[in-house]
């Protein structure tokens, strides 16, 4: 059997060559390798010996393991045609180390790539040693990671050279193989066309994928642009040629100025500036140009908007919305008041409104809960995307289930076929109001909880998860509280809830607004010049307005309806008959005097207990006690519904969220803040 030895200067180079010999040789000829990197052979004798490079046989170690009559070929080594490809995909005019362990074999190496026509890179040689390298963020290297500057972010491996045909030939011709010659010859070049195989598969699915890209761009509404840095055209599709009166095929590839003739649009796309946006006229149409960089390849990407296209799409949408009753329809300046109580809520409503964070409205019966859920949405960044609102106390459990997260095809009985898209999946990327929480079940709270934590749902009878974004504006005129005392309502997802919140003014809170809302409802109906007597006004403000805004309007319409000669008087005052809200919120509340038990005892709402805590803190204060939780439980004993120690805690986090307190340990306590002293004052 045929044999030589091959002598390398590192394993990775050894294993490089022997794979590729013995792939090629297999069968004729038997090939032993060794490097200086690992261990040596001992003296050879009348063998030959295939050195894979000159420098390596400069070595001690590797003259002293040739004997005598040993033949030396020292091998001419190519580009490692297994990777080449992945130098053919760096851009043209890129500037590349190439990192090797000599001046020498890197200079033999960019030589040998320019030789094969890859000149399109600009190498830069990078070897140990070198003085003043130039920080470059590419390296080309065959497989000397070890060496490469710490600087670099992309590496091309090409692997250690190969050996090329003619020092092949030369190993065959020692051996005397002519005639499997021919068969060698075969292999070595079927490695070849396997390349070019693999190369030609690359450069057709890349241009089928280009072709697709053309006809997603084409297929636009917009007009797109790219332009190089130098202001080179490389993509121009078709909706921008119709709006700038240009063919895309005899534009791609030129310099804009020579392209285009509109000296002000070059400016903007070419010139140094922070303006990202900028109105344009074209013939008739008008269009809003926005521009962003490519900070990759340093391109510049520009899109042309047809304002009136836009403008048509945007109402197409607004109406389609509308059609469907999924939009907001009030906004703040709905809302009528200018009492301090009600300026001081909208204000933070407004601040709440810019925000994604989930927010729960609280707020007596008739307050106008609706009404600010529906201002907030329009004053937030959704104001365009659906407003869906749902009112738990007018479903049943059941159906309230199918409508918020939808079912499946065949989830029940009598399931719609296909299945039907739920509230929450309809309203995505908008707002959904939950009104009346406080009327939802425990399951369907456990639901709800899950939709607040993952922002995911799952339709009835699914298996599939759904991801939404939907901001969730809850409201109720219930005392969350003392459900969660009562087991009603699961304390997380009032914590879930809560995370902001707006609690609506009564309108005993605000009388000053109720001659505004008079005259708001007087307008509004069918009688706007009906004149109202100024006794009308003085007794209406003395009502207690149990049912709030609500209630008042209807009382507006009753007087109206009953009045003569267009005026109306204290006569035409319906008897008020409504009862306290359930809340457990009366007129009693604010008038009595806080932390003295009236002679008919209320149930205090959440409101009326954090008043009480208040002026516990400040009495006890006067007394020259520290104020403490036990010694407000305590106080508490004479109120109409005392508290437990755990219940004052939740309550006074609730003060402290408000900055009506300041929580301390030791000998100072619990403080009132200015915020709480004006509060009771």
């Amino acid at each position: 059997m045929n044999e030589f030895i091959l002598l390398a200067g590192s394993k990775d180079t050894r294993t490089a060559l022997i794979n590729q010999l013995q792939e090629i040789m297999d069968g004729y000829v038997h090939i032993s390798s060794y490097s200086i990197e690992e261990e040596l052979p001992k003296a050879l004798h009348d063998k030959l010996v295939v050195i894979s490079h000159p420098l390596v046989l400069e070595d001690p170690k590797v003259r002293a393991c040739i004997g005598t009559n040993c033949k030396v070929i020292i091998a001419k080594r190519i580009i490692n045609y297994e990777n080449i490809d992945k130098l053919l995909y760096l851009p043209a005019g890129t500037n590349a180390l190439y990192v090797n362990d000599s001046f020498e074999t890197c200079m033999e190496s960019i030589e040998s790539l320019r030789k094969l026509g890859i000149d399109h890179i600009h190498y830069i040689p990078f070897y140990p040693g070198l003085q003043n390298a130039r920080k470059i963020e590419i390296a080309v290297t065959p497989g000397a990671f070890e060496l490469i500057p710490e600087h670099v972010q992309d590496v091309v491996n090409i692997g250690p050279r190969l050996m090329d045909i003619s020092t092949i030939h030369q190993i065959l011709d020692h051996f005397q193989l002519h005639e499997p010659g021919d068969v060698i010859s075969q292999r070595y070049l079927r490695k070849i066309i396997q390349l070019s195989k693999r190369l030609a598969d690359a450069n057709q699915i890349a241009t089928n994928l280009n072709k697709h890209l053309n006809e997603v761009l084409d297929g636009v509404n917009d007009g797109i642009l790219t332009i190089t840095q130098e202001g080179k055209i490389t993509v121009f599709n078709e909706e921008l040629g119709h709006l700038l009166g240009v063919s895309p095929k005899r534009v791609i590839g030129r310099y804009i100025s020579d392209a285009i003739d509109h000296p002000e649009l070059i400016e903007f796309l070419l010139k140094s500036s922070h303006q990202k946006d900028r109105w344009f006229t074209f013939g008739q149409v008008e269009a809003v140009v926005h521009r962003f960089p490519l900070n990759n390849d340093q391109s510049l990407v520009a899109t042309f908007k047809n304002a009136r296209k836009t403008i048509e799409l945007e109402r197409s949408l607004r109406s389609e919305l509308k059609k469907k009753g999924f939009v907001a329809k009030y906004t703040f300046d709905d809302i009528i008041g200018q009492s301090r109580a009600l300026t001081k809520t909208k204000a933070i409503a407004k601040k709440l409104a810019k925000t994604d964070l989930t927010l729960l409205i609280q707020g007596e019966s008739g307050t106008g809960k609706e009404l600010f859920a529906s201002a907030i949405h329009n004053a937030s960044l959704r104001d365009k995307r659906p407003f869906l609102a749902v009112n738990f106390s007018a479903i049943s459990e059941d159906l309230m289930e199918s409508e918020l997260f939808g079912y499946d095809d065949g989830a029940f009985t009598g399931a719609k076929k296909g299945g039907k898209v739920g509230l929450f999946e309809q309203a995505n990327g908008g707002t959904i109001f939950l009104d009346e929480i406080g009327d939802s079940s425990l399951k369907l709270q456990a639901r709800l909880l899950r939709v607040l934590q993952e922002k995911e749902i799952m339709r009835i009878g699914g298996s599939k998860i759904i991801p939404i974004d939907v901001r969730i504006i809850a409201a109720t005129n219930k005392n969350l509280l003392h459900m969660i005392e009562q087991g009603t309502f699961r304390e997380d997802l009032y914590h879930r809830l809560r995370v902001l919140f707006v609690d609506l003014p009564s309108l005993r809170n605000r009388a000053d607004d109720l001659p505004l809302l008079v005259q708001h409802f007087i307008q509004q109906s069918k009688h706007p010049h009906v004149t109202v007597m100024p006794q009308v006004i003085e007794k209406l403000t003395s009502l207690p307005w149990f049912g709030n805004v609500r209630e008042l309007k209807n009382t507006i319409d009753y007087m109206l309806a009953v009045c003569e000669e267009n005026t109306i008087h204290v006569e035409d005052i319906p008897i008020i008959e409504s009862t306290p809200p359930i809340s457990g919120s009366s007129p009693s509340a604010k008038e009595r005097t806080i932390g003295t038990i009236s002679k008919a005892p209320v149930v205090p709402d959440e409101e009326d207990e954090l008043l009480l805590i208040l002026q516990s803190i400040q009495d006890i204060v006067k007394r020259g006690e520290t104020p403490n939780r036990r010694k407000i439980m305590e106080m508490s004993t004479g109120w109409a519904k005392p508290l437990s120690e755990q219940q004052i805690r939740s309550r006074l986090d609730v003060l402290e969220l408000r900055g009506y307190i300041v929580k301390n340990r030791g000998r100072f306590g619990t403080r009132l803040t200015e915020a709480g002293v004006r509060l009771l004052e």
